[in-house]
């Protein structure tokens, strides 16, 4: 069996740090052909004591701890590239949890020659136990929140551009180059455009599956969707031909908003069309909010799924058009 090297990037991640740990241990794959790279980010609450405890507990897992005094998800994951020995890399993330066979499904799915750089879908799941959390969960794998974004969808294997996490050889790093430091976010979708523009291909796997859990308050959805609309918008500037039209959408949906908005006191049209815009909107939402309290059976979506699914979609659309119009900070003055 190869070996395998999991990086995982790492800050105050003491709610799921053990849960990821276990869920590794309990890999079909042999646990002695695994070792486990966490780059961590000067976490600041119990994660590095609970690494401990648990490697105390099963030895049998080869666990290191790196430090990204850097405190960004690129470097981190540099940092754990650069200690891994693994001739395979799998990438995941202190918020999740693999299935059993997700090792070894990656590697095997690498070793068949599916894709440079391989990946299944997430599973959502609620960040939290209250009304909020379990709304935010279904707007982020609900396609009136995400499009098209198959790893969020599932359906069946096939090419994609890009996929959650992933998995590679180490060569392919050698080939392309390490994750790029100047992107706070967004940095696995830019790894995966080099994947493709260098001739390989990203493919995912519906049966690669991994628990994602979702944030679990509005607050904390809003400034991850920010950042990601920001950083999303300094990856276009780069590779402008990468845009998708679920990605257009949201944008587009602010820019028109502002620009009725600034025109509504002079103009009556501009009144209506605000309205109409305002009004199909929140039809939609109502509807996908209806729809999804009925199928889950749970009544709280008809407020939250809406709730949810605008925040997504207006701080995504508003941060990617700041992000457009002006330039990024340096890396280096910016935390994650």
């Amino acid at each position: 069996m190869p070996s395998v090297s999991i990086i995982i990037p790492c800050y105050n991640e003491e709610a799921t740090i053990t849960l990821l740990l276990e869920a590794i241990q309990a890999q079909t794959y042999p646990v002695e052909e695994m070792e486990v790279i966490i780059a961590d980010g000067h976490s600041t609450d119990r994660t590095l004591a609970a690494i401990a405890t648990y490697s105390e507990k099963h030895p049998s897992l080869a666990v290191r701890v790196v430090e990204n005094p850097r405190r960004f998800i690129p470097s981190a994951l540099n940092r754990a590239l650069e200690a891994a020995q693994g001739e395979f890399i799998v990438r995941l993330d202190g918020h999740s949890m693999p299935a059993k066979d997700y090792v070894e499904r990656c590697v095997h799915a690498l070793q068949e020659g599916r894709g440079d750089n391989v990946g299944g879908v997430w599973q959502i799941q609620p960040g939290g136990h209250s009304w909020i959390a379990q709304s935010i969960a279904a707007a982020a794998s609900h396609p009136l929140g995400v499009g098209d974004a198959r790893y969020r969808l599932g359906g069946q294997a096939q090419v994609v551009d890009t996929v959650p996490f992933g998995a590679f050889r180490r060569a392919l790093v050698a080939r392309i180059g390490m994750f790029d430091e100047t992107l706070l976010t967004n940095e696995d979708y830019e790894f995966n455009v080099r994947v493709r523009q260098s001739g390989g291909q990203v493919w995912m796997d519906p049966q690669i599956q991994s628990v994602y859990f979702a944030r679990s308050t509005l607050q904390a959805l809003a400034h991850q969707y920010l950042r990601y609309g920001y950083w999303k918008a300094q990856m276009l500037k780069r590779y402008p031909e990468t845009i998708r039209w679920r990605q257009f959408l949201p944008p587009a949906f602010v820019a028109s908003l502002i620009v009725l908005f600034v025109l509504a006191p002079w103009m009556s049209m501009a009144r209506w069309f605000l309205l109409i815009e305002l009004g199909l909107y929140t039809l939609a939402l109502l509807a996908a909010g209806t729809h999804a309290a009925i199928r889950n059976k749970q009544p709280h979506l008809i407020v939250g799924l809406p709730l949810s699914i605008a925040t997504m979609h207006l701080t995504w659309g508003a941060a990617l058009l700041w992000g457009l119009l002006f330039p990024a900070q340096p890396a280096q003055k910016r935390k994650s």
